[in-house]
């Protein structure tokens, strides 16, 4: 999908055709799409296609009078991972900018001018800068969102243990992994903009690049943070499930052991061969064995507590 927008009066419009100082946000664009804003827009082909995919690394290249800036954004998914990164491309020139992505990230929706001051499609070198920092400002709040699910997930798994819980933690532990790996990504790319050799900035633009840096290093730091809790957390509630399924094989191994007492015992009297009290008549015999069995079995059970089995 291709999406063009403009701002005018000082507010983003949505425009028809592409213009002069419009922003194009391209969302899983078709080969046509990419094609047409190519053509109309002089932009390197390459430039619009490498955002699209999913594995593409964050980086920055320059060529004429072009540049390309791909970040890695945070989403969040409908499967079990639940938080995830895609890149996001930025390509501009003298006259033009556009954004490619394989999802839609709500760029338009972050953008209103009601929320974000001084922003607009013809400061290009200040939206993509806007952009940077609305992106590092979600991942901290998905950041959050993540040990706050976290700390409820351990809260659960006090009381019942249960795998769900402890796969729910590993796959926070990953969404961590993914967010720590792309932020230090991203903080390379940040750090060559603020050279300033990649894109023309004035002194407005690199006091905000700089806020933005601080931001994505906080980010970084709870990253490494909450994942480090994490990570601590699922080993030792796996080192408990663990603890508690030998404690179960314990107790069941003793329980056997003293059932398999009594019925060693009876079954000496069910062989083929002469036994004391087979031909006395009498209950007596009966109440011997019995009474055998029964100090065999407290022996036992004697014996595995001193073993700590029971």
């Amino acid at each position: 999908m291709i999406f063009i927008y403009r701002t005018i009066d000082n507010k983003l419009q949505c425009r028809d055709e592409i213009e002069k100082d419009c922003w194009i946000n391209l969302v899983n664009p078709t080969e046509a799409e990419i094609n047409r804003v190519s053509a109309e827009t002089g932009l390197d082909y390459d430039f619009l296609k490498y955002p699209l995919d999913d594995e593409e690394i964050p980086r920055v290249e320059v060529e004429d009078d072009q540049a390309m800036i791909i970040i890695n954004v945070p989403i969040r998914t409908d499967d079990d991972i639940i938080y995830d990164t895609i890149p996001l491309g930025m390509i501009l020139n003298d006259d033009y900018i556009v954004t490619v992505c394989l999802e839609d990230t709500n760029l338009l929706e972050e953008f209103n001018l009601s929320r974000i001051k001084g922003i607009a499609t013809f400061k290009k070198t200040r939206f993509i800068f806007h952009t940077l920092n609305r992106k590092t400002t979600l991942f901290l709040r998905y950041l959050r969102d993540i040990n706050r699910r976290a700390e409820k997930m351990e809260a659960e798994l006090t009381k019942s243990m249960k795998n769900k819980e402890l796969l729910a933690l590993l796959n926070f532990q990953k969404s961590l992994t993914y967010f720590s790996t792309s932020l230090r990504y991203n903080a390379k790319v940040m750090n060559r903009l603020l050279r300033g050799k990649t894109i023309k900035m004035y002194e407005e633009d690199v006091d905000l690049l700089e806020d933005v840096i601080i931001e994505n290093s906080q980010a970084i730091e709870m990253a490494e943070i909450y994942g480090n809790i994490t990570k601590s957390t699922t080993d030792a509630f796996s080192s408990m499930i663990s603890n508690n399924l030998s404690t179960t094989m314990k107790l069941l191994t003793s329980i056997t052991i003293i059932l398999a007492i009594p019925t060693m015992i009876a079954s000496f009297w069910g062989m083929n061969v002469s036994v004391p009290f087979e031909n006395s008549g009498s209950i007596f015999g009966f109440v011997i064995i019995l009474v055998a069995a029964l100090i065999a079995c407290i022996f036992c059970i004697i014996l595995l507590r001193k073993k700590d089995m029971l």
